[in-house]
């Protein structure tokens, strides 16, 4: 049987989207105490084990990266953070936890969609090489030789961790979304390049500081959600969280030409623990 001359074809694999990288979501639920009181003991057995099932990071199907944490404040009780290269396996996510029994008891309250990406702010090997000479190392300098050779080095196994991260094992995750400004005085997109190159660059040395301490993602979600990127942190414990936010806020690109969205704090438990904690 021929087809009819305006039948809809189908529509392009979305993994085929992204060059390089993984989709991310961030989900956020509260839990609704009313909605759980409608459920009657063998519901809400039956709920739980499905979401338990849902949210199992090693079942078949389940994304690369399944994180869930529980949130401090009441903005949201239950987060999650996915990440795969099919963003439709990672809706699956959250349509499979609203079919659980407990679905009509755990409202989303706030989602964050980005991709995975390589800023353009890391330098390149000659980039970096550059900034050694500019800085006043000279080539013919032993020390300027070693420290190229050992970028080159890290350079691949650091672009491959922003792509495809791994989650550090640590407790305490923080997320929130930003952008850099428009203000007429003081737009980040009219100024030059290698200005911006300049104030990242400070930037990122505050942030090694802290290595040990916290491990950072930035995702983008330009184009793909209402803020230009999302930050998700990891540390070792509260404090560090707060310390590096406060220290990188005098940079100045963040005090200059960045705004914040909310701040997420969750502590990072298994989905037993998890829903042990929230009383379902």
């Amino acid at each position: 049987m021929n087809r009819p001359p305006h039948a809809p074809q189908s529509l392009p694999d979305p993994t085929t989207h992204l060059q390089e990288g993984w989709h991310c979501l961030h989900l956020y639920y509260q839990v609704d105490p009313i909605g759980l009181k409608h459920l009657d003991e063998d519901e809400r057995r039956e709920g739980r084990e499905e979401l338990l099932g849902v949210l199992d990071p090693n079942r078949e199907g389940a994304p690369e990266r399944l994180q869930v944490s529980v949130v401090s404040g009441h903005e949201a009780d239950l987060g999650l953070m996915l990440m795969d290269p099919d963003p439709i396996k990672l809706d699956a996510v959250h349509q499979a936890v609203r079919r659980t029994q407990l679905g009509t008891a755990l409202e989303p309250t706030y989602s964050f969609v980005s991709i995975t990406e390589v800023s353009e702010y890391v330098p390149t090997v000659e980039q970096y090489s550059e900034r050694l000479r500019r800085e006043g190392t000279s080539e013919d300098d032993p020390a300027y030789t070693a420290k190229v050779k050992a970028y080159e080095q890290r350079l691949p196994m650091m672009n491959k961790q922003r792509l495809y991260p791994d989650f550090p094992d640590w407790p305490v995750t923080c997320f929130y979304p930003m952008n850099k400004i428009r203000d007429p005085h003081a737009n980040w997109y009219m100024t030059p390049f290698s200005e911006r190159s300049a104030l990242m660059a400070e930037h990122a040395t505050s942030g090694i500081k802290f290595a040990g301490r916290v491990s950072q993602l930035i995702t983008a979600s330009t184009g793909l959600d209402d803020w230009e990127w999302g930050v998700t942190l990891w540390g070792r414990n509260p404090e560090s969280i707060k310390d590096i936010v406060y220290t990188m806020r005098f940079d100045e690109a963040s005090a200059r030409y960045a705004e914040f969205g909310p701040f997420y704090v969750s502590y990072i438990m298994s989905a037993a623990d998890a829903l042990d904690h929230l009383q379902i």
